[in-house]
């Protein structure tokens, strides 16, 4: 049986709940990076991939995980997930020639 932390979520469902906003905030962020960026040259697509990750632990915090216990790997963790997919999509986009 799943242990149940402080507020309410099992640790499965904190980490499906972390996973998730990581992957579809990554995801959203290499659309838009396509969307505003005239191509890879340019920063704002970066910028974009930051702002995804940073609007993550507010995003988090209304979901109803705690952040408070977070770790420095758990950081990492989010950073990764949102570069990857974000890079990852992105590439998608440039190289197919979508949405331009």
């Amino acid at each position: 049986m799943a242990t149940e932390t402080g507020n309410g979520l099992s640790a499965h469902l904190r980490g499906v709940t972390v996973t998730t906003l990581a992957t579809v905030l990554g995801m959203l962020a290499g659309v838009g990076s396509t969307l505003v960026a005239t191509g890879p040259e340019d920063s704002v697509g970066v910028l974009l991939f930051g702002g995804a990750v940073l609007v993550q632990l507010p995003l988090l915090r209304v979901l109803g995980v705690d952040v408070s216990d977070f770790s420095t790997k758990d950081y990492l963790y989010i950073g990764f997930m949102t570069f990857v997919l974000w890079f990852i999509t992105w590439g998608i986009m440039l190289t197919t020639g979508a949405l331009q």
